[in-house]
């Protein structure tokens, strides 16, 4: 009983919440060890939200990624546009955390500890990440890269050669 007293109370401090924010903005292509807990809130996090609740989270994704000095300037994000996507943002993962999947969200942190909440939220960031690059603006855009690829360069220095060739 310590151990999940220990752990809420760490869940409650805003410095893990930060971090359970921060590891969605990541949605890192390392695989995390997500055991079954987390997987099912995963599974839950993402079947309980609707494509507005996605957009949502991409949205705070994006005026939040849109700090940082290498792309600020490029950014038109206002001030209350971001402080929008945040409040959007809270209250998307506090419905999602105390109404939605909330038993699931118990279970994980008891199991599994507070892992099982970044593991689970990095789902959600990726289905909605999915979903976006998906649209076909979006993809029509990411597209465009092949026209600047140096396409002769990369074929020479991805072929395989055998031995003694």
């Amino acid at each position: 009983m310590k151990l999940i007293s220990t752990t809420l109370t760490a869940l409650s401090r805003r410095s893990t919440l930060t971090s359970l924010a921060a590891s969605l903005l990541l949605i890192s292509s390392t695989p995390a060890l997500a055991g079954p807990d987390a997987d099912a809130l995963g599974h839950c996090l993402v079947t309980s939200s609707t494509s507005a609740d996605k957009m949502a989270l991409v949205t705070w994704m994006f005026t939040s990624m849109a700090q940082h000095p290498a792309v600020a300037e490029m950014s038109n994000v206002s001030e209350e546009e971001r402080r929008d996507s945040l409040q959007a943002m809270a209250n998307l993962m506090t419905v999602l955390l105390t109404d939605r999947c909330g038993e699931l969200a118990r279970t994980a942190i008891r199991n599994e500890g507070p892992i099982a909440m970044q593991t689970s939220f990095a789902t959600l960031g990726q289905v909605a990440a999915t979903e976006l690059f998906a649209h076909p603006a979006v993809s029509t855009g990411l597209a465009e890269l092949d026209s600047f690829l140096d396409h002769e360069a990369i074929n020479e220095a991805l072929e395989l050669r055998g031995p003694g060739q």
